[in-house]
């Protein structure tokens, strides 16, 4: 199982290859992350990634710079910021969705419908088990 586990690594650097120069898989994992949860201060997204808040903080900096995301005051408490997904971060992460889609067609292209409904379950349990 460790060693499937790791050949499942090389399918994610694999899928990491379609995303744009400008776009690194931290870039594209705190734009999922946003798109999934809504908007959040920093901290937050740093617990959903499960990297260091400095590791969130740089990939934070470099979506904001390409203007992906906003950094707001937070009505809270001002000395924080709530992040959230701008139009072009939104519009991103649609040709995101469509270039993996389109990998995942063609790898699994030749497999059948059952199988990859199958995969699909199993993946998920091994997610919720951890």
């Amino acid at each position: 199982m460790a060693r499937q586990l790791t050949g499942i690594g090389a399918v994610k650097r694999d899928l990491a290859r379609i995303l744009p120069r400008d776009c690194p898989p931290g870039a594209a994992a705190v734009l999922t992350v946003l798109d999934r949860h809504g908007e959040m201060r920093l901290s937050r997204l740093a617990a959903f990634m499960a990297v260091d808040i400095s590791v969130t903080s740089r990939h934070v900096a470099q979506v904001a710079d390409r203007g992906w995301i906003e950094r707001l005051a937070d009505p809270g408490d001002g000395r924080c910021r709530i992040l959230r997904l701008t139009p072009a971060g939104h519009a991103l992460l649609a040709e995101l969705g469509a270039r993996s889609s389109q990998a995942l067609e063609r790898a699994l292209a030749a497999w059948p419908t059952q199988d990859i409904d199958v995969l699909n379950t199993l993946l998920a349990l091994l997610r919720s088990s951890f």
